[in-house]
């Protein structure tokens, strides 16, 4: 199993992690100011404001991860391309795009902490990163957050 985002994790709970970011990107969106929610480190990377719309469609693909590997045996993830899923987030605010996440991320936590030992073991496979569990990609939604937490704390 590869988990590209193990390293940003490191030892640190992932259930800690991941209730925690919602009120972190709040106020590193507060911190950042309209001015520079837009403004892109480098041309072609992405602004604060598209780093927090890939934060929600993230989640809400991490939404459907846990649950079809809940409900469905031996589950095969769907990857997806990130800069096509960017195209469209000039029509996104900040503001939208942290209502988004903020919101499923309570509903995903609800379900994670809810979450029986024989679900956060239930098996899944990626076609890019092998065999995980439902806990790994629980893992994997902490180590990403941190991964962009960082990079608005150096724009901020």
């Amino acid at each position: 199993m590869i988990n590209p985002y193990a390293s940003f994790l490191g030892s640190r709970d992932a259930q800690a992690v991941i209730a925690s970011t919602p009120a972190k990107l709040q106020a590193l969106t507060t911190q950042l100011g309209p001015q520079k929610l837009d403004r892109s480190p480098v041309p072609g990377k992405w602004s604060p404001r598209e780093i927090l719309c890939h934060l929600a469609d993230c989640e809400i693909v991490f939404a459907l991860r846990l649950r079809q590997t809940m409900a469905e045996p031996h589950h095969l993830i769907q990857p997806f391309d990130q800069d096509a899923w960017s195209r469209p987030y000039a029509f996104f605010t900040a503001d939208a795009a942290l209502a988004v996440f903020t919101s499923v991320r309570q509903w995903n936590i609800t379900l994670i902490q809810n979450a029986s030992a024989e679900t956060l073991a239930k098996p899944v496979s990626h076609p890019e990163r092998g065999q995980m569990t439902f806990q790994t990609i629980v893992e994997t939604m902490a180590g990403h957050d941190t991964n962009h937490l960082h990079q608005l704390e150096k724009l901020a």
